[in-house]
């Protein structure tokens, strides 16, 4: 690696969890960033005021962090666009050189991809700091992880078998790689005995483990090995020491600690086993790890390329007993800890015997693992990290210019930010009401399963993207609702409920069953939780049936589509895919019988939601690898949009419900709905993904630009305050009222092309489309 002549310190910026956040990569970053600061002052007498370093900190959707000042930007996790605008941020400061901690967990979307936006935003050296480096990664994970390296100056990894990991599964080059040792703090050869009086273990054999509780600790193991110690050294005391995971506890509670709890007392071991569930400073830490005569590592999984806690173990001279995971089995090498088998409770409790009770063999390991652990203390592996930095900042130009050069991934600049509010406020405890005066509830038109049913797509949706808990209670109230309008003996549904809370109707419209099936399909193939699967999934058993009585062709439609969905979990059901077969072929029937070269289309009108039935043969084309009936469904959306688009100017001008488009009459401009504009950008979302052929990309980008004044009124529909949609453009412009339908077709459309924009990002290194010409971009 070049180490640059530099004597002014470089200004850096760390992305990462910090601290006050518990979590293992916070610890880490806040550990560095203030060795970095420390390394500046006394190696390079840099003012301790001068600002060098600042922090770009990773939070989580539900926990507002008390940071410092040195923390300067906020991503939220879950929220794509905050990742490009951290990049932003950073681009046009003053730093230096980006420090990225990466470990998949700690970043939204699948895989730990929405960190993609920023770095392919960034333009400044990065340099990528990786925490686990997986030998048989998901082909996501592979992909992603794969981008960072190469946008990436520097990587640094922390033991040999994630630099071989690198090259050899990842393809990245040897040059790239830095291995630099995990920090730990520098901590004097002390005796054991310490500081055993200030944790009420003077005179006894004192064993730990620090760190996070989590399943994947296996101290269940270590806990069945202290039976046997304790019947060999009945002085022995093993101490686990750490809160829960914030993760784990938010969503198993203190399950694990209290399994490990019972097990201690089941096994008699009270006096010999304690639980300290707190996380503690630094300046205690060390404490507790002074007074360890023996450290463990349990762990269960050999695909772990790094441990802080054996690397503070091992700087502070411990002698160490542990699974032969993969950092450990680097670390302890040449005699400098005891490897045992993974879930070996027997072997644990062996080695750990002969260790307590030769203090000779184990004082030489200790002497071992200090001398190793010189290396491995903060203010050493701090100057490495500064000679990488300057490193990464001397190449950056040159490795930059050689960079592929990428197609934009979108024709929009930036997206309008999801904004949920508007949706909040039209849903109380029963459901979604129907209908706004401007952008007030107006509760005498009560609530609809149509409405209810798109509403929880959307949530499913705002989940898939945003992970946020906060919409959770909002899939409850749609799905309850759903559950309700279900008439269980005739497997039909309500669609009709008074703000009383009486149904205004015997059963829904034929299309509204089909919505019904739709919303619940989505849900089975995007569940948020075992709960709503299941429920979800009894709802559809029961309903799916009724479409085979059909005669409405969105009816169909709407059912195939939900079917789809449904069967991208439940693949093997031959009921379902009997369903869809059955649907679409007659909706090709319908169309081709009704066809001519001027009216491609199933029915003598078009009417509303109409690219539904193009978007449905689609699908089922895709699904079914038919051919005909694909070729049918982008047909009919070819002459749908053509049929659409304003003869001058070439925008989008949806046929009007004020009469609709008759077969040899002529095409209502107005009342334009939402509806209709949300129906084609899932159509041709739809045909893009089945053909992958680019006009259909711009066809998105046209059907959704609509919304935002690329129509008959050159109006925006989008109310930015509170993310609402206004019902459609009238002929006086727009109705300012702002109902469900309405919002709810904006907001499907919206998270559909944040999703789409994230998507071909992952895949930018596909061949960029040759460039359309006007007519494609229709």
């Amino acid at each position: 690696m070049y180490v640059s002549k530099q004597t002014q310190p470089l200004k850096i910026a760390f992305v990462s969890t910090f601290q006050p956040r518990q979590c293992g990569i916070a610890t880490y970053a806040f550990d560095l960033f203030n060795s970095i600061k420390q390394f500046y002052t006394q190696e390079r007498g840099v003012g301790e005021q001068q600002d060098l370093c600042e922090v770009v900190a990773l939070n989580n959707n539900l926990q507002n962090y008390n940071y410092g000042k040195e923390v300067t930007f906020h991503i939220r996790d879950q929220h794509r666009g905050d990742y490009r605008r951290a990049a932003d941020f950073l681009n046009l400061s003053p730093v230096d050189v980006v420090s990225l901690q990466h470990e998949f967990g700690i970043f939204g979307g699948d895989d730990g991809n929405y960190i993609l936006n920023f770095i392919s935003a960034l333009k400044k050296p990065l340099v990528t700091t990786l925490h686990t480096v997986l030998r048989e990664p998901t082909p996501g994970q592979k992909k992603t992880l794969g981008l960072i390296c190469e946008k990436s100056v520097i990587i640094v990894v922390m033991a040999r078998m994630a630099d071989k990991l690198l090259k050899e599964v990842y393809g990245v080059p040897d040059k790239k790689i830095a291995m630099l040792h995990h920090g730990a703090p520098d901590v004097p050869f002390l005796d054991s005995s310490y500081y055993k009086d200030q944790l009420q273990a003077e005179g006894r054999k004192v064993l730990l483990t620090f760190g996070l509780l989590s399943p994947g600790k296996g101290l269940e193991y270590a806990i069945e090995a202290m039976e046997h110690v304790v019947a060999a050294v009945p002085d022995a005391l093993y101490i686990v020491l750490g809160a829960t995971h914030p993760e784990v506890k938010r969503r198993y509670g203190e399950q694990y600690r209290h399994s490990l709890e019972k097990m201690v007392r089941e096994k008699g071991l009270q006096n010999n086993v304690t639980f300290f569930n707190q996380y503690v400073t630094l300046e205690r830490l060390v404490q507790f790890l002074v007074a360890t005569d023996i450290y463990i590592t349990p762990y269960i999984s050999r695909e772990q390329v790094v441990s802080g806690t054996l690397a503070y173990a091992m700087a502070c001279g411990k002698a160490i007993v542990s699974t032969p995971y993969w950092y450990a089995e680097e670390m302890l090498d040449e005699g400098r800890g005891c490897l045992v088998p993974f879930k070996d409770s027997g072997a644990m409790a062996g080695a750990l015997i002969k260790l307590l009770q030769d203090e000779a063999l184990r004082n030489r390991m200790r002497k071992l693992t200090y001398q190793f652990g010189r290396q491995m203390v903060w203010q050493e592996v701090a100057g490495e990290y500064s000679a990488a930095f300057e490193s990464a900042r001397h190449e950056y130009n040159s490795y930059a210019i050689a960079l592929p050069q990428r197609a934009a991934v979108t024709r929009h600049a930036v997206l309008p930010e999801i904004n949920m509010q508007h949706l909040r406020n039209l849903t109380d405890d029963t459901g979604l009401f129907q209908h706004a005066v401007f952008n007030v509830p107006d509760r005498s038109h009560g609530y609809c399963t149509d409405d209810n049913a798109r509403a929880l797509i959307v949530a499913v949706q705002n989940w898939q993207l945003f992970k946020d808990e906060t919409i959770l209670p909002l899939i409850n109230v749609y799905l309850s609702f759903m559950h309700s309008a279900l008439l269980e003996d005739t497997g039909r549904v309500h669609n009709f409920l008074s703000y009383q809370r009486c149904w205004l109707d015997e059963q829904s419209s034929e299309d509204c069953h089909g919505r019904y099936l739709w919303a619940l399909g989505y849900v089975i193939a995007y569940p948020v939780s075992e709960a709503v699967l299941s429920l979800a999934s009894r709802l559809f058993k029961v309903a799916v049936g009724a479409p085979l009585a059909f005669t409405s062709p969105r009816a169909w439609a709407f059912s195939v589509l939900g079917a789809l969905y449904y069967l991208k979990r439940f693949g093997g059901d031959t009921e379902v895919r009997a369903l869809v077969a059955d649907l679409c072929s007659r909706l090709r029937q319908q169309t081709t019988a009704n066809a001519t070269e001027d009216w491609y289309w199933c029915e003598d009108v078009v009417t509303y939601d109409n690219a539904r039935l193009p978007q449905a043969l689609i699908a089922a084309g895709h699904y079914l690898n038919d051919q005909q009936i694909l070729n049918t469904g982008l047909k009919s959306l070819d002459w749908l949009i053509s049929v659409q688009t304003d003869p001058v100017d070439g925008h989008l001008s949806l046929i009007g419900n004020d009469g609709w488009y008759p077969r040899g009459g002529g095409k209502a401009r107005y009342d334009q709905q939402p509806l209709d504009a949300a129906a084609l950008v899932s159509a041709c979302s739809q045909a893009y993904l089945a053909t992958g052929q680019f006009r259909w990309r711009m066809a998105m980008d046209w059907s959704f630009n609509w919304f935002f004044g690329n129509n008959d009124a050159r109006q925006i529909l989008l109310d930015y305050a509170g993310g609402g949609c206004f019902d459609g453009v009238q002929p006086g412009g727009i109705n300012r009222n702002q109902g469900a339908e309405s919002t709810l077709s904006l907001l499907m459309s919206l998270h559909q092309m944040h999703k789409i924009e994230h998507e071909e990002l992952i895949h930018r290194e596909d061949k960029q489309p040759p460039a359309a010409n006007e007519s494609e971009q229709r």
